[in-house]
Order: structure tokens, then sequence, then C-alpha cells
């Protein structure tokens, strides 16, 4: 109350009411000055930390997947027939130095190559500069016409085919070996024409002659040439009417299994003697027109007396080292019978150039392995054989037995 009266009686005086006018003023002021400073752009704008507007992400193409293309399969170009020269093999078993293999369809009664492990299977051996002789073996039912065998084979690009197997054997214990040849030229025109489709290149051979002794079977040899030519008359008329096809352009395949070397004896050149005679042509060209698919040593019912372990011995090398040495004079392609020993029909076939455990075998397999050795001239450089894989593999290099190999082998 005393407060007011003395603001009363201040601006009764003259210099109260000075003081209250500046008072005044000053209040008038700071509200101008607070309104101006509020109403200042940079207060009047709110402070707001900008936010980049983020860039468009263009969304990350998906990388297209590249299926990696097949591989091309290698093919190994055709091989000079002085170089074909190989052996009855398995895929399981590494025959060192062997440049040739001969496999089969499971038509012929064993083995699963076919579809990718038959094309796996020759790849494989490509790929180890190892070329391939495969045999498709004929039937005696309806399947005998079937093409997808061959197809299957063809596309699988072996080296050679071989297009049926002793076709014309007659024997009661073998029946379904036996084709007639009307039948049998159909087969092969099939079989040859696929396997022609997919490489014209490809050497293909007409099935195989049953083996004979040259001499003492010269009828059922003319019997194989009376063969040939119905299989020829069917070609020309039923499989292809008016057509000129003559089997002494083909390939025949030839068997031959006789104890070649033991005791002065030459089937297998006997037998090359013969069939030059039916092909018209020197026997120096017959290597154009035959492969001897097997060739190997005979045991039993051919003279070898089979419980002496020294001439199943014996009389097998011999007849390994004679047949290299005839099909190389006259550069005929061949392929040694057996890979290894085998079980048949209760009997075993010391015919192998390994044991039955795929072992080497001594050059003289009844006797203890370096019992006998041989050293061969390779060149300038020579080399000692001790077991018959690498006997075979020496002699298909070319390299030369020692002039005493007979007495070495035989003592």
């Amino acid at each position: 109350m005393n407060v007011l009266k003395n603001a009363l009686n201040i601006l009764k005086k003259p210099g109260g009411v000075v003081l209250t006018i500046v008072a005044v003023l000053c209040i008038v002021l700071a509200v101008l000055s607070y309104r101006l400073v509020s109403a200042s752009p940079e207060q009047a704008t709110a402070i707001v930390t900008p936010t980049r507007q983020p860039t468009p992400t263009r969304p990350t193409p998906t990388p297209k997947i590249k299926a990696s293309p097949t591989p091309a399969p290698l093919i190994l170009p055709v091989e000079d027939r002085s170089k074909v020269l190989g052996i009855a093999g398995d895929p399981a078993v590494n025959y060192t130095g062997i440049p040739w293999v001969r496999l089969s369809y499971p038509t012929c009664g064993w083995g699963n190559l076919r579809g990718n492990v038959l094309k796996n299977t020759i790849q494989t051996y490509h790929h180890k500069g190892i070329r391939v002789l495969f045999s498709i073996c004929q039937s005696n039912d309806n399947s005998l016409f079937d093409t997808a065998k061959f197809d299957d084979v063809a596309q699988a690009y072996p080296d050679a085919v071989q297009c049926g197997n002793e076709q014309m054997k007659q024997d009661s214990s073998v029946s379904f070996l036996y084709v007639p040849p009307a039948r049998f030229a159909k087969f092969y025109d099939l079989c040859e024409t696929s396997i022609h489709k997919v490489r014209t290149a490809t050497p293909v051979i007409l099935g195989s002659l049953d083996p004979h002794v040259a001499a003492a079977d010269y009828q059922l040899l003319v019997n194989q040439v009376s063969y040939l030519d119905q299989m020829q008359t069917a070609m020309n008329t039923s499989v292809h009417p008016g057509g000129n096809w003559n089997w002494r352009n083909q390939i025949i395949g030839l068997i031959d299994s006789w104890h070649n070397g033991w005791a002065g004896a030459n089937n297998l050149s006997d037998l090359f003697d013969f069939w030059s005679q039916q092909f018209q042509i020197d026997k120096g060209q017959l290597g154009n027109h035959m492969w001897v698919i097997e060739g190997t040593g005979c045991f039993k019912g051919c003279g070898i007396n089979v419980d002496s372990p020294y001439e199943l011995a014996a009389s097998h090398i011999l007849t390994l080292i004679t047949d290299v040495q005839t099909v190389e004079q006259l550069k005929v392609p061949f392929f040694y019978f057996s890979g290894k020993d085998f079980f048949d029909q209760g009997v075993q076939w010391p015919i192998g150039i390994l044991d039955m455990q795929n072992h080497p075998k001594p050059i003289r397999q009844d006797l203890n392995m370096g019992d006998r050795k041989l050293v061969m001239r390779c060149g300038s450089k020579s080399a000692t054989v001790v077991d018959q894989l690498q006997l075979l593999s020496r002699l298909y290099g070319g390299c030369a037995l020692p002039s005493d190999y007979l007495n070495t082998l035989t003592s």
C-alpha cells in the first residue's frame, strides 16, 4: 500500500512524469525488439537437418549362369593298319605298353559297357592314347535288328567296330551264335550304317570267321567263302535290291587258335595264304581286308600234351611270338587273345599273358619269374624282359628278339 502511495507521489512531481514516460518508452522498445528478433529469418525458419533423398537403386541383374558346354569327345585319328596291335582287354586291367584293346558290348555275354559307361570308358582310353576295337555280338532272336545298340556304340566313338562274332559257327553247344547269311547281311548293314552315320572313317569289321586249320579243314574254309557269297546275294537282292555290295571290299575278322611256332607250325600264315587267294589280292595287301581279332595258342585237341606244364608253357609263348612276327611282316592288324587266363566250362585256359588274378606271368609260365630272360634290341637300346606282358609290348614296339630266343624258351 505504501509502495503505491509512493508511486503516485512521484508521478505528481515534474521529474516523475519524465521518468514515467521514459519507463513506458523502454517497455515499448523492449516489446518491439522482442518481436523483431522473434521474426528474424534465422529464428523463423525451423532448424531441420536436411534429409538426403536416397538415390534410386537399380536392381542388380542376376548373373546368367552359362551351362558348361559338354566337352567334345576326344577322337583319335585313324591309325595306319601296321600299327593296329592289341589285346582282348578289360577296363579294370592296365596292359602297359599295348596300344589297342578289344572290348565288347553286353550282347557278347558280359560286362556293362553301354551308355555313359561305354562313352566314359572309351574316353579314358583315348586320353591315355590307347585305341579301342569294339565288338557287337549278334543274337538269334528279334533283337538282332534292334539298332539301339549300334547307335549307342557309334556315339561312343570307338576306333574300330566289329559287327558280329563267329556268326558262321554251327556248334550245338553254342547254337545261339549261328545266323543264316541273309539275316546276318541285314544285321551287318544296320550296324555299319549306324557307325558310319556318326563317323565315316571308323573301320567296320564284318563279323569273324570260325577258327579252322588251313590244311585239315580246307572244306570248312570253302564253306566260309560260300557263306559270304550267300550274304552278298542277300545284300544285293533283299537288303539293297539292285545293289553291288561285295564282301571282298569289306574287312573280315579272323580267329586263329593253333600252336603256331610249336614243331614248326604256322597256321596263321597258311590262313593268310588261303584268304589272300579268296580276296584275289597279293598277300601283302591282306591287311586292308582282314583283321585278326583273336590270335591265340591251342592246348587241347591239337596235339599238345595238356598234362605237361612244359609243353603248355613252351607252345603258348612260341605262339605269341610267331603270331606277332607273322602279322608284323604282312602289316595285318592283330589282337592277342587273351589278356588273362580264365575258366570256361570247367576248364582252365592258360592262354593269357596275365594270370587270373591279373598278375604278370613269367615268360615260361611253368617256371618262376626271372628264370627265363630275353634281352631285346629296341633301336640303339636294349631291354630285358621277364614276363609275357613286357614281351608282347616290346614285340609290338618293334624290338628284336635275341638270336638264341628259341633255345632260351624251350630249354
